[in-house]
């Protein structure tokens, strides 16, 4: 099973990523340009000074935070936004998100993603099943999900944090969607009691974070509990005509990981593994992750 690289479509009329290096990505997200923190960008810039110099927000770190949950402030240009609306489309879907100005640098969404809402939408599509069944495990905002949605199917969407749940309802509704099964849990905890009730599923998409807390404080770590949770969501998955997704964002994670943890739990699953990357306008290719998925 080959690796494969997925690039970000460079037809997504609403993102653009201008520039990489120096540790910065500049990014365009509907009209604004953003400078964000992007620790695998080692090499330097391509772009002069008055290029990145345009941008109309810029994310500055705390001193000692560091990874995902790098604290920081943005300092904005006149006329910036905190919260302003771009369009995904693919085929019949069409896609709606709220973005906005975090304190941890994301803006709501994570474009690298989009390949893998394109893939959901098809295998679902591809189902032919009267309301199939679609799990969205660590969901955020949900891009996933509503890509699911979109092509019919009965989507369950699960994260700890209540207020991405709130944001990721907005996305549904700007989306014209309606339906999405919303769940403020721990992971863990809602996928033992999903078995206990004899749930099954015909997708499952799982993008786990290195760490994590549930919403009592339940503590998540992906060396600690992700042999658990991938024996758990090889019981609910049903065996035949499904799918999963994984993603793993951790540096230093390769595709033969997300690969060979797939594999242990599904033997029989025919798919693709790769890096999840984005190509910037002088051609540089960012890896932001890498990828297991296929068809059981």
């Amino acid at each position: 099973m080959p690796d494969t690289m997925n690039l970000f479509s460079p037809q997504w009329d609403d993102y653009e990523l201008i520039d990489t290096g120096g540790f910065e990505k500049l990014e365009r997200f509907g009209k604004y340009l953003l400078i964000r923190p992007e620790p695998q960008a080692i090499w330097p810039k391509s772009l002069s000074p008055e290029e990145w110099g345009k941008a109309t927000a810029v994310f500055r770190k705390e001193s000692g935070s560091f990874g995902d949950n790098e604290r920081g402030e943005w300092s904005l240009r006149p006329g910036m936004e905190q919260q302003w609306r771009i369009n995904y489309r693919y085929g019949d879907m069409q896609l709606r998100f709220r973005l906005g100005l975090t304190a941890f640098k994301h803006v709501g969404i994570f474009p690298e993603q989009a390949v893998n809402w394109n893939y959901i939408y098809d295998m679902v599509c591809r189902q032919k099943i009267d309301s199939p069944q679609v799990l969205n495990l660590f969901a955020y905002t949900g891009g996933a999900s509503l890509a699911a949605r979109a092509a019919g199917a009965e989507v369950t969407h699960v994260d700890a944090v209540r207020q991405v749940i709130g944001w990721s309802r907005e996305n549904m509704e700007a989306s014209r969607l309606s339906g999405v099964r919303w769940v403020v849990e721990d992971v863990p905890k809602y996928v033992r009691r999903e078995l206990r009730r004899g749930k099954k599923y015909h997708g499952i998409i799982l993008d786990p974070p290195a760490y994590g807390r549930g919403p009592n404080g339940e503590k998540w770590t992906l060396e600690e509990g992700m042999n658990e949770l991938m024996t758990h969501c090889r019981q609910l998955l049903i065996p035949r005509q499904s799918f999963i997704v994984l993603n793993l964002y951790s540096m230093g994670f390769s595709p033969r990981i997300a690969e060979n943890l797939v594999k242990a739990y599904f033997p029989a699953v025919r798919g693709e593994c790769g890096e999840l990357s984005v190509c910037d306008r002088t051609g540089n290719r960012l890896p932001l992750g890498v990828f297991m998925r296929g068809t059981v």
